[in-house]
């Protein structure tokens, strides 16, 4: 057990390589830059948090953050592309090229000991900006896995709060009392649901203990990171076992009411869940998925609702989605917030619907040229899998109709047609 053997002194414990396993190959070589350069310029840096983390794992990290003692201006004037943001806590982004960048935090201190920490009633912090010492960083971290730190140098890990070992037991557990931590940041719950998801990671009685009677404290919550939060729940890979956990939580309603009144529906439920694994298998196989969907798909039912109120007042169907449309996402953005590049894809999906029904020669034809067809029948096709008012056959004309060549095309849609004139003289007999 690679916890067994670990040096202590005032309370770290340091984890040799021969233990934790860590490969310095395994590590983005701009990180081990970084780290180098703040080194030799005399500060304390370590990678840290869901690197260290995954690295243990065995998995392969996604961004590798970097903790120092340098102050933010500091690591600034050290690296010319490095951009300084954040206002309730400073951090540094190192740019290398365009779009990818680092991320460096300076240690951060306990809030209530200085002016520069600010609490709201409710116990949220709402600004942070307060530095400390490394061992005053792990404990203001949310969770003991995500609290390792590891020295480039010596090849140590280093562990303050027991990280190694919860990781190693498959435990995931909150640093502090659970309730305050939440008060401080009700975000953390919805981390909780992730991490033990993603990673599978039990959840400690005492970090769930709290949850249900505290999920109220996300209303609280700017619905802009909230936002931000549902992508990386559902976009995790572990999407089902995301859904599940944070309906037993009751979590889900905080972010997704109206979907959660339609959850009693078998037909619904169905299609939420068959979407969800369409999404997981994709991101496990490095295909790309887009928040768009996903909102179209976990508000169809609220969305259908309203457009059927409106076709009983006379509208015609394609206008009765674009009512349906604004009113749902009017509601929907008052919890989690969505930029308008995705909430326009969503609409389209949805009114696109009713364009599926023509099969004319005309409107087949243009309606594949449309650049959102891609998504509208994927999303037409998954309503047929659990039978939400499409059929199969439906499905697979439409399948059928993009795999030929014009000749192909023409023959089917008359074939539809031969069809169509045929069930009508029988209705007329």
């Amino acid at each position: 057990m690679f916890w067994s053997r670990r040096k202590k002194k005032s309370g770290l414990q340091r984890i040799p390589a021969a233990e934790h396993g860590i490969i310095p190959s395994q590590i983005c070589s701009k990180a081990k830059e970084t780290l180098q350069r703040l080194n030799q310029a005399g500060y304390e840096a370590y990678l840290v948090g869901g690197a260290v983390r995954d690295l243990m794992l065995g998995k392969t990290p996604k961004d590798f953050d970097i903790a120092t003692n340098a102050k933010p201006e500091e690591v600034k004037r050290l690296f010319s592309s490095c951009r300084l943001i954040g206002r309730r806590f400073r951090l540094a982004h190192i740019y290398f090229g365009r779009f990818f960048f680092l991320e460096v935090a300076t240690f951060r201190g306990p809030h209530h000991t200085s002016s520069q920490g600010t609490t709201a009633d409710d116990g949220r912090i709402i600004h942070d900006n307060v530095y400390g010492t490394i061992e005053e960083d792990a404990f203001r971290r949310d969770f003991t896995v995500n609290a390792l730190f590891y020295d480039l140098e010596s090849g140590d890990v280093l562990d303050y709060v027991d990280g190694a070992k919860d990781i190693h037991s498959g435990t995931l557990r909150l640093i502090g009392d659970p309730e305050q931590r939440y008060r401080e940041d009700p975000v953390r719950m919805l981390r909780a649901i992730r991490f033990a998801s993603k990673l599978g990671l039990e959840i400690h009685k005492d970090t769930k203990q709290p949850i249900r009677k505290m999920a109220d404290l996300l209303d609280n919550i700017a619905p802009a990171r909230l936002f931000d939060e549902t992508l990386k729940l559902f976009h995790s890979g572990k999407a089902v076992k995301v859904l599940q956990q944070l309906c037993e939580y009751h979590l889900f309603s905080r972010l997704f009411p109206m979907t959660d009144e339609g959850l009693h529906d078998p037909i619904f439920n169905a299609f939420i869940n068959t979407a969800l694994e369409n999404t997981d298998r994709r991101i496990q196989s490095g295909l790309s998925v887009t928040p768009a969907f996903l909102y179209a798909v976990m508000l169809w039912r609220a969305v259908k609702y309203h457009a059927d109120n409106a076709l009983a007042q006379g509208y015609p169907m394609m206008q009765a989605y674009h009512i349906a449309a604004s009113i749902v996402l009017k509601e929907q953005v008052q919890y989690t917030a969505i930029p308008r590049r995705f909430t326009s894809m969503s609409r389209e999906i949805w009114s696109l619907q009713s364009r599926f029904q023509y099969k004319d020669c005309r409107r087949a034809m243009n309606f594949l040229g449309h650049p959102r067809f891609r998504a509208a029948y994927d999303f037409y096709c998954l309503r047929a899998s659990v039978g939400d008012g499409v059929t199969t056959e439906d499905c697979q004309w439409w399948t059928d109709f993009q795999e030929q060549d014009e000749d192909g095309k023409l023959a089917m849609c008359r074939q539809h047609k031969g069809k169509r004139r045929r069930r009508r003289r029988k209705r007329k007999s």
